[in-house]
């Protein structure tokens, strides 16, 4: 299994981006079990995409910053 990460922002803005073959690794199957839980849908969770001009960012449910949670109520509730 390939996985990989990217990782932006920081205060000096940098991306950093990796890749990890889990094929003969020792922890292969905790690595990989890691991965496919990480990329699961969250049951019954909500999907958001923001975009404030051209800048975009996905986030689920409940994994959201109180910023976030805020702007998408105070959006969802007034925005047409």
């Amino acid at each position: 299994m390939l996985i990989t990460v990217t990782r932006t922002g920081g205060i000096a803005g940098v991306e950093k981006l990796c890749a990890l073959d889990t094929s003969d690794r020792a922890d292969e199957a905790e690595v990989e079990g890691l991965a496919q839980r990480a990329v699961a849908p969250i049951a019954d969770g909500y999907h958001y995409r923001i975009t404030v001009d051209d800048e975009v960012l996905d986030v689920q449910d409940p994994c959201l910053s109180d910023a976030q949670r805020t702007l998408i109520r105070i959006v969802l509730a007034e925005g047409a």
